[in-house]
């Protein structure tokens, strides 16, 4: 059967094919219109160290340099900064049970409030007699009690109700750094310096040390899938370990590249883990089913610097501290 020429009025047909494509780059480009990835640009200095998606489609990020929350609007990339007070310098963010931004703030040495609805900002210090802590990351339990780290060597708890705050010294010492509670509301942390995984008791707050397989590993952040298991990244190795509560299993990846820095851990909807590789400059996907690291998205820049990671159905978010920019990447 002979080819059937379309006549589009005088058209040629690699005409029509040239239309149809830059069609699709426009249609693929409008707002609205799902990506791979998509960057914003935050205020210049403002070192965005943690991200967390708010309410109502905003995104929070901790302007470390700034003293400030960040908050950002996605669908115009407007910005507005929330100032902590004098001294600020915030690490972590979460958003919490009540909807608001929960912040730990290294500089003021203290946990802070932002309300969702008003941007007015509350402070809990931490007692006296702690120190300087260096705050690093918090994490609401099942019962709504915040707990957090501090890489000086203490992790303790916030009860919002009440205001009633606790702080223990680490075993160990230094280096409690990524924080982060189960689906059935458990707290487990990992300490940096220290090189091991801790497991604290809600009631009596008493944390127990749990070592990983490879020593000096420099465990930096740590997630929950649905089912409990635990994933933490080793600063140290470039592995992405799990490590499961129930049978006290464990099991290790080496992420690709020369000299893998495993950053930050997170595990999203699908129970698919993401992991930034400070080594390579990327942020890569790893498919449990599979055992395997799936894709990897390129900072937007050299040396982005991607700290913690959280994301909400269908997006993960990075936060790209050396470039002042945070990077969506859009799953569905």
């Amino acid at each position: 059967m002979p080819a059937r020429r379309c006549d589009y009025g005088g058209t040629s047909g690699e005409d029509v094919m040239r239309i149809l494509a830059v069609v699709a780059a426009l249609v693929m480009a409008a707002p609205g219109w799902a990506q791979t990835t998509q960057v914003y640009t935050v205020p210049a200095g403002a070192a965005p160290h943690d991200v967390a998606p708010g309410p109502d489609g905003v995104v929070w990020y901790t302007a470390q340099k700034q003293g400030a929350l960040g908050i950002l609007y996605p669908e115009t990339g407007r910005t507005v900064h929330v100032p902590l007070g004098e001294g600020s310098a915030p690490h972590g963010v979460i958003q919490g049970p009540d909807g608001a931004a929960w912040i730990t703030d290294s500089g003021l040495n203290a946990i802070v409030r932002v309300d969702p609805k008003t941007n007015a900002v509350k402070v809990w210090k931490l007692p006296e007699d702690t120190g300087y802590t260096n705050l690093n990351t918090p994490a609401f339990d099942g019962a709504g009690v915040l707990w957090f780290t501090g890489q000086n060597g203490i992790y303790g708890r916030l009860d919002p109700k009440s205001g009633d705050m606790k702080v223990w010294p680490a075993p160990r010492g230094r280096g409690a750094y990524g924080i982060d509670a189960t689906p059935a509301g458990e707290i487990y942390y990992v300490s940096l310096a220290g090189s091991h995984l801790a497991s604290v008791d809600r009631k009596s707050g008493a944390a127990t040390v749990i070592d990983l397989p490879t020593p000096k590993q420099g465990a930096r952040r740590v997630w929950a899938d649905s089912k409990g298991d635990l994933w933490i990244s080793e600063w140290n190795t470039g592995q992405l370990t799990r490590y499961s509560p129930a049978t006290k299993a464990w099991k290790s990846w080496k992420m690709p590249g020369d000299a893998p820095k495993a950053y930050a851990v997170y595990v999203d909807e699908r129970d698919m883990v993401w992991v930034s590789d400070w080594g390579s400059n990327v942020t890569r996907s790893f498919d449990p089913k599979t055992e395997r690291f799936t894709a990897a998205y390129p900072g937007s820049g050299a040396s982005a610097n991607v700290r913690q990671i959280l994301g909400r159905k269908g997006e993960v978010w990075l936060p790209e501290s050396a470039l002042d920019r945070l990077m969506v990447v859009r799953t569905e």
